[in-house]
């Protein structure tokens, strides 16, 4: 790709410093800072980067709540042609510490807390840390403006952790090409219109969360940033701020509607989709694609975010709408021929908004990519009217409110708990979350151990919401081979309400 051709996020970024000389860019706490303001930010904290060893290709890591540096690294790096990742600062210390050894960052940029401190002390990573604030403030005032050449556009910049196919995740790489093309076309769905402001109360190592901070960003709309989901302080935002749109899903909505239940905050500059009388009162309600079909589709971080929108296919007989005109979708069976209508076979795609790979994966690479195709790990249906529907993961995967949980991620956990011979992990319906854990465990012989001492023991391996919420405990686990036969296990324990099931 020529210059000519090129867009990087850098490149939004100076057209912006340039067209919205006034232009507020992002607001966290009391920073308030311009589009030309956070061009100059970035500019002085890549020169700090590249004079701390951060080369092309190099990687920064951030551990820490939501932030406007998470945005600042995000585009420091990109200036650098290095690769920025926020990780899930809700993980354990033994996670964190897996993301540093297999990462290998060059910078870290941390908050305190006790699994970080924690992870810093198990990790091997040679990095530099920098902690957020006056001292990462210093670090960046010492940088000298960078002026790079031309980037490339198609170089991987962002890295999410997702996927745990084999009980550890996988950082799936977003170019710059990728995010500007997902941006185009969640704005568009959504009806993005100057002067847009997105509160980012979700976390920001979601793809959920960064896919619209992002789209915000390719508009040069407005971005309020608060470290983590608060209902009074999402309320007193929404309406100090007058924000157009925010990262939530039912029991987030359901907490703001209690938080503002005397009506002490104006929520009326929110266009969100229909939840509940009462929210519907509070807000506006809005009618573009995205929020008139639900707020959906299908989607995962190694396509940017959504892949498919239900507002492109609204009044179809699928459940996930028709594709982003941004890819190209096929129905591919194991063979990798196309399914016909009707059939069900693993979602496969390729386009402008799809990941570069796993970060130091070659091998899930190459089986991920087989024939041209980025094979999604999901199945799916193409009806007779053309439109999509999601029908569930090819590896068993629980979703629990807005989180993904791979039962091989939480069975790992659960086998090193000394007393522990063999656990498998299905999902059970919760009335409020749609899903979750519950753990299926065979003690060692001899061996004892409660409920409550197993479900603790996870909780310090693993993130705390990934937890079973249930044990029971049984003579064997039944095998398909060598694997627990799910199947078996959901009949005999009351699993089910799986995503698209």
């Amino acid at each position: 790709m020529s210059a000519v051709h090129r867009l990087t996020l850098g490149d939004v970024l100076a057209e912006h410093a340039r067209g919205r000389p006034a232009g507020a860019a992002v607001v966290d706490g009391d920073v308030r800072l311009t589009y030309p303001e956070l061009d100059d930010r970035v500019a002085r904290l890549a020169g700090a980067l590249a004079a701390g060893g951060v080369e092309p290709g190099g990687r920064v890591l951030w551990l820490g709540q939501n932030s406007f540096r998470v945005l600042e690294l995000l585009l420091a790096c990109g200036r650098l042609g290095a690769i920025f990742c926020p990780a899930n600062w809700r993980q354990s210390a033994d996670e964190l510490a897996h993301v540093l050894s297999d990462l290998t960052p060059a910078v870290v940029v941390w908050e305190e807390s006790e699994a970080v401190e924690k992870a810093r002390g198990q990790g091997t990573a040679d990095a530099r840390w920098i902690l957020s604030g006056e001292e990462y403030e210093a670090f960046l005032a010492s940088g000298e403006t960078w002026l790079p050449e031309a980037a490339d556009a198609g170089a991987p910049v962002l890295a999410l952790y997702t996927a745990a196919f084999d009980g550890r995740p996988n950082a799936a790489l977003l170019s710059h090409s990728a995010l500007v093309a997902h941006s185009m076309s969640l704005l568009h769905m959504r009806q993005m219109e100057d002067g847009f402001t997105f509160l980012a109360c979700g976390p920001l190592f979601h793809v959920g969360t960064m896919m619209f901070t992002l789209a915000t960003f390719q508009l040069g709309g407005r971005i309020v940033v608060t470290p983590a989901y608060e209902p009074d302080e999402v309320c007193r935002l929404i309406d100090a701020e007058r924000c157009t749109q925010a990262f939530l899903f039912g029991p987030m909505i359901d907490g703001l509607v209690r938080a503002n239940a005397g009506g002490r905050y104006d929520l009326s500059s929110l266009r969100f989709v229909s939840h509940s009388p009462e929210w519907d009162a509070m807000i506006t309600v809005d009618d573009s694609p995205w929020c008139a079909s639900g707020m959906g589709g299908y989607g995962q971080t190694e396509v940017g975010g959504m892949l498919t929108f239900l507002g492109l296919g609204m009044g179809g007989k699928g459940f996930a709408g028709r594709p982003s005109p941004l890819v190209h979708v096929r129905l591919l069976d194991a063979a990798g021929n196309e399914v016909p209508p009707g059939e069900v076979g693993e979602i496969c795609a390729r386009g402008h908004s799809l990941f570069s790979g796993y970060w130091n994966r070659p091998d899930l690479n190459a089986a991920k990519a087989a024939g041209g195709w980025h094979h999604t790990g999901d199945l799916g249906r193409r009806e007779d009217d053309g439109t999509l529907t999601f029908v569930g993961p090819k590896l068993r995967m629980i979703k629990s409110a807005n989180e993904n949980i791979y039962p091989a991620e939480v069975e790992r956990a659960l086998k090193t708990h000394p007393a522990v011979a063999d656990a498998a992990v299905i999902g059970v319906p919760d009335e409020r979350f749609g899903q979750s854990p519950k753990a299926v465990v065979v003690l060692k012989d001899g061996a004892e151990a409660t409920a409550e001492q197993v479900v603790e023991h996870v909780r310090g391996e693993i993130a705390s919401y990934k937890k079973p919420r249930e044990v029971v405990f049984v003579d064997e686990i039944p095998k398909r081979g060598f694997t627990p036969d799910y199947d078996v296990l959901d009949a005999a324990h009351g699993g089910g309400a799986y995503p698209g099931s």
